[in-house]
């Protein structure tokens, strides 16, 4: 994507009123003053899932389609991580289910595909083969600099519009992570970890530490795992050498 360098007044003015960090503030208003322009094509939503496929980079917007950009490869590590941390939790609780894109999931002016999303059980009428008829219950993005200005303007206002109870935000680059949960109002307000611990509101009884998602390497969902259970530290570590004397 192209980007105009911005003059002195415009990062200065922005930079007064917006409480986030200074890089972080340059690269939105990049992406918000000069998106790429895309020729867009128009469609139903039903002739849209049929024209696109499970490797079609794109989403639906109010009839349009919009094309993306594929992910680069810090931002798949991070969803494959939490496929397998959040993905396992809530499959060994029986909680519902936990996918990751490509899936669409259909909200009232758009069908866009969060990089990770989860359904509680008494919601999984919504989950239709190919897409997801209604709001998430979580949905997950991670950030990309193609994606900035999508994943904090747009989609944000979509999910909150949406009535998705809980959303995430994070971004390997600047190695941030945000936590939002809807309020009485229907608003989105920012959740922040204590001691570096965030608990999920619509996962029961999951939590993370914000530390274990900028890790390099990524941790091993196992041992996580194990210590959101509470379980014995050694239990774990007998398990893992079992499964390396059967490999």
């Amino acid at each position: 994507m192209s980007t105009r360098i911005l003059t002195d007044y415009e990062v200065s003015s922005a930079e007064d009123s917006w409480p986030i960090p200074q890089e972080l503030r340059r690269q939105l208003l990049a992406a918000l003053l000069d998106r790429e322009k895309q020729p867009l094509r128009e469609m139903s939503y039903a002739e849209f899932l049929e024209w696109a496929d499970e490797d079609t980079l794109a989403e639906w917007v109010e009839g349009k389609v919009m094309m993306t950009s594929p992910a680069s490869r810090p931002h798949q590590k991070l969803v494959s991580f939490l496929d397998r941390l959040v993905g396992y939790y809530v499959e060994l609780h029986q909680l519902g289910e936990f996918l990751i894109a490509p899936f669409q999931m259909r909200i009232a002016r758009s069908g866009r595909e969060p990089d990770c999303f989860f359904v509680r059980t008494e919601h999984l009428d919504r989950l239709q083969d190919t897409f997801m008829d209604g709001p998430v219950d979580l949905a997950i993005e991670v950030i990309s600099p193609e994606s900035i200005g999508r994943d904090r303007g747009d989609k944000f206002f979509e999910y909150e519009e949406a009535g998705i109870p809980e959303f995430w935000l994070l971004d390997p680059q600047t190695q941030r992570a945000e936590f939002y949960q809807l309020n009485a109002a229907g608003r989105y307000q920012p959740i922040q970890p204590v001691d570096g611990v965030y608990r999920s509101a619509v996962i029961t009884g999951f939590w993370l530490r914000e530390q274990w998602l900028w890790r390099e390497p990524l941790p091993l969902p196992l041992k996580l795992l194990a210590e959101i259970a509470g379980l014995d530290a050694s239990l774990v570590e007998q398990f893992e050498q079992a499964l390396r004397a059967e490999q």
